[in-house]
């Protein structure tokens, strides 16, 4: 399946990382509002919880992905070629810049971090690709060798004389 042209690709990732991360936000804080909520208000805890804490959590998605596939394209462009490697160190390049307000040390961890993280994905969807693409591959027809057949035995045809 082919990816958007980079600048289009951005915003789609921005896109996409947001709603991923709001829907996932919804979920959680929902669940986590109703749970620590007194027995009486609880669906109203775990709906007050969800509208204040869902969209932050989308927005950093949101920034996450937006920052990635920036930083991805720009790899792209600079190496000439899109491949893992570029993913990889947009992923270590995209979790240390956004921790660096914490300091070097954790800016280091972050971005090894985010390069383990990547490189896992990567990992998988290679091996999902390989493993596709090994049922489309041709296979050469087996022809059955004819002195390991069973003999035939057709039925004899008896001609009538007219």
């Amino acid at each position: 399946m082919e990816r958007e042209p980079c600048p289009y690709r951005i915003v789609d990732d921005c896109g996409g990382a947001f709603a991923m991360g709001a829907t996932m936000g919804t979920l959680f804080h929902f669940w986590k509002g109703y749970r620590n909520s007194p027995s009486s208000r609880r669906i109203m805890g775990g709906i007050a919880a969800m509208k204040i804490r869902a969209p932050i959590l989308g927005g950093n998605f949101g920034i996450w992905g937006g920052m990635f596939s920036t930083f991805d394209c720009t790899l792209i462009y600079i190496r000439g070629k899109e491949d893992p490697w570029s993913s990889i160190a947009s992923g270590a390049i995209t979790s240390g810049l956004l921790t660096a307000r914490l300091g070097m040390r954790a800016s280091l961890r972050a971005a090894v971090a985010g390069a383990v993280i990547l490189a896992l994905i990567e990992g998988v969807i290679i091996g999902l690709n390989r493993a596709a693409s090994e049922q489309y591959k041709p296979v050469m027809p087996q022809i059955p060798d004819p002195s390991q057949l069973p003999p035939h035995h057709y039925p004899q045809q008896h001609h009538k004389p007219m």
